[in-house]
């Protein structure tokens, strides 16, 4: 794979908070799911009584469209409590409990990123896919020129290149408008799932909607996937991935929804 995606291990509190969900309870122990605003948030409410994070924090958003889809989660569940089909949940908890508090380290992560971004990082071989690199990256580069005034430069093989200190100091800016904590908390997933601070820059302006989004952070994946096919293990890997990306962008979407 090209990219600089797996150079990076997260070092921010968003992975330690990820982690604190498989304590969950495994059995369901609710029958009610609602969702309530006091104070100003949307609390989710089992069977009457305020949900809580791992860390026992009031499991609550500024946004009621993110409250009901976590609420959906917790609805979806069965006789089993599976916090792996709870993508959102567990983004939302990671933002509460790892975000609000430390937003600084997440914000210079997925800066970090940007210096290693994966659409940066391409193949000169095959050509088929070096060309599907630079139909689909191009314009996301050409993009971040125009909208964020960060002219990242591409650069063929896995070598790494460093980046204009101009154009970083341009994408810690469009970072640092994301409001925290559960918007940068998504920006942060998005950009570590996919490898790419542009594609989840690009995701959280409206530039890209989630599947395109995901193509975009595939297309190594995919290519590689058409001509060596895929087994049982990495289909499942890519879609937990994808699960885990999609709950990302509809926090985004409903954040720039509610913003506009």
């Amino acid at each position: 794979m090209f990219g600089a995606r797996e150079e990076h291990e997260p070092r921010d509190p968003m992975k330690a908070a990820q982690g604190g969900m498989r304590n969950v309870l495994p059995k369901r122990f609710y029958a009610a799911v609602s969702v309530e605003l006091r104070q100003g948030l949307w609390h989710l409410l089992l069977d009457g009584k305020v949900a809580r994070t791992p860390a026992r924090q009031p499991l609550a958003v500024d946004n009621e469209a993110i409250a009901a889809a976590i609420a959906d989660e917790w609805q979806a569940q069965d006789s089993q409590i599976s916090p792996a089909t709870m993508p959102l949940t567990r983004l939302v908890n990671a933002a509460i409990d790892g975000v609000r508090d430390a937003d600084v380290p997440v914000r210079e992560e997925i800066v970090r990123y940007a210096g290693s971004d994966l659409i940066c990082y391409r193949a000169e071989t095959p050509r088929e896919l070096a060309e599907r690199q630079c139909a689909i990256w191009d314009p996301l580069l050409a993009w971040t020129r125009e909208a964020l005034g960060a002219d990242l430069k591409p650069a063929n093989g896995i070598i790494h290149v460093t980046q204009p200190p101009q154009a970083l100091t341009r994408i810690a800016e469009a970072v640092a408008a994301i409001a925290a904590p559960v918007p940068l908390a998504a920006l942060s997933a998005a950009t570590t799932i996919s490898g790419s601070a542009v594609i989840a820059l690009a995701l959280a302006h409206g530039r890209l909607d989630a599947d395109a989004a995901w193509q975009a952070s595939s297309v190594d994946e995919d290519y590689q996937a058409s001509v060596w096919g895929t087994d049982d293990e990495a289909v499942f890997r890519q879609a937990n991935r994808r699960r885990d990306f999609g709950a990302a962008a509809l926090a985004l979407a409903s954040s720039r929804a509610r913003a506009s």
